[in-house]
């Protein structure tokens, strides 16, 4: 792993800029973390010796944000990013396990880098003094490891977020926990409950994307409980069922493992099997079932997302997702243009996805179910590609064809519409205005929409 990192013009600039008027400055956490990975950092932070106001000082010329002078940040604006500019500090006292009481300036990288939280964020870059890099953060990224600065007792009790955030880097990043900092994010799982939502809620997200999910919430399902303890009803939750090689949960981390990393997706299929504990039967033959389950998780998955104050469009695409997951759909014209009209598109091709990945997670890969949902999908882009009528906006009359009639604008209307629609996607009337309106005058004749 080389120690040569190339900065951004725009970054090393800056860099030179505190420099020449006196101010030691280097690039430091993440983005030093991903460029020894040879990975383009998303973020470019600066750390640097100068107080808030000599950083506003030195960038008098750009634009520049006070986004928390109290705790040493100056987001400074190139043209090309937003670069937040730290002034080196020490923290102390965290009363609320998540912000420090006091924050004293330091003219040290070193001290500054001693209250970063895992080794790997712990390193610094200029190009002038080459990696600083003072805990073995280079050494435990080659090594794939990952390990809190000092005592991790204390790094995690300090701000409880880094527990997630110990979890996102395992997940993401593939490293393996180091054993002094495995133990204690199981001890301070529940300084978790300080954390405000939608922080856990973020890094969650990010963590059920990762490649490594799977490993990473198998072994801290009791770090998950403390968020989500609904989950905590699926573990070790036996299905006594030959479909079915794991438990409830397990089965559901093989699953989200399979699914694409679509955070949408990853969600639904974390919570598609939520209300199976509490609809578990099991028959004469000692078959476990559990019927209605999909319609039982859907209200708990709306709760816990609800409480992790996840986006309205989160929380009710997945809410439908995890009702719907358990539907079966044929793979003809009809059943597929049914359920566009239901859901529309997108939330269809999220539905396939949840499917595929719950299906891969089961005893035997159903070779038959893979291959129905691969029907159903063909089908789908065919009616998609011929521009196939599902929905109302689609049907070649409207409502105003039919007050046009001398029929009275009332609930009849939408009545005769949803009958129009529902003989255009079965096939018994084309989707063309003539057609459409001989059949309405058919239904009109037959009466019953009064």
């Amino acid at each position: 792993m080389s120690r040569r990192i190339t900065l951004p013009p725009d970054v090393a600039a800056l860099i030179h800029r505190l420099q020449e008027h006196g101010f030691v400055a280097y690039a430091v956490g993440g983005c030093v973390r991903d460029s020894l990975r040879g990975v383009t950092p998303h973020d470019w932070d600066v750390t640097t010796a100068a107080s808030p106001d000599e950083t506003a000082a030195v960038f008098a010329d750009h634009r520049t944000i006070n986004v928390g002078a109290q705790h040493g940040t100056v987001a400074v604006l190139t043209e090309e990013r937003t670069v937040e500019v730290t002034t080196f500090r020490t923290e102390s006292g965290y009363a609320d396990n998540r912000h420090p009481d006091k924050v004293t300036f330091v003219s040290d990288v070193r001290e500054d880098l001693a209250r970063r939280d895992f080794t790997v964020n712990a390193m610094a870059y200029n190009e002038q003094d080459g990696l600083i890099d003072p805990f073995g953060g280079q050494a435990d990224l080659k090594n794939g490891v990952l390990r809190c600065v000092g005592d991790a007792v204390t790094r995690f009790s300090e701000d409880a977020l880094r527990i997630l955030r110990g979890l996102r880097f395992a997940a993401t990043l593939s490293l393996t926990v180091a054993p002094e900092t495995a133990t204690a994010l199981h001890e301070t799982r529940d300084k978790l409950r300080n954390i405000a939502a939608e922080r856990v809620a973020t890094e969650l997200t990010k963590l059920l994307c990762g490649k490594d999910v799977l490993p990473v919430l198998r072994d801290y399902r009791d770090v998950l409980a403390v968020v989500i303890p609904e989950m905590a009803a699926t573990f070790d939750f036996e299905q006594h069922n030959p479909h079915h090689c794991y438990d409830i949960y397990r089965h559901t981390l093989h699953a989200v493992s399979a699914a694409p990393p679509d955070p949408i997706v990853r969600w639904a299929v974390l919570l598609h099997d939520v209300g199976k504990p509490h609809t578990f039967t099991v028959d004469e033959n000692g078959v476990g079932h559990f019927k209605g389950h999909a319609a039982v998780g859907a209200p708990l998955a709306k709760q816990i997302l609800t409480r992790l104050r996840m986006s309205r469009e989160m929380t009710e695409t997945v809410t439908t997702l995890v009702e719907a997951h358990d539907r079966q759909i044929l793979p003809t014209a009809a059943a597929v243009k049914r359920v566009l009209n239901r859901y529309g598109e997108q939330v269809f091709r999220y539905l396939i996805a949840v499917k595929h990945a719950d299906n891969d997670a089961h005893a035997l890969h159903s070779t038959e179910r893979r291959e129905q949902w691969q029907a159903v999908e063909a089908v789908l882009d065919t009616v998609l590609e011929q521009q196939s009528c599902f929905s109302l906006k689609e049907l070649a009359v409207k409502g105003d064809d039919i007050t046009a009639l001398g029929i009275p604008a009332s609930p009849a209307v939408g009545k005769l519409l949803a009958q129009l629609l529902n003989d255009v996607i079965d096939g018994r009337c084309e989707n063309e205005r003539k057609a459409l309106l001989f059949r309405l005058k058919e239904l009109l004749d037959e009466g019953g929409y009064f």
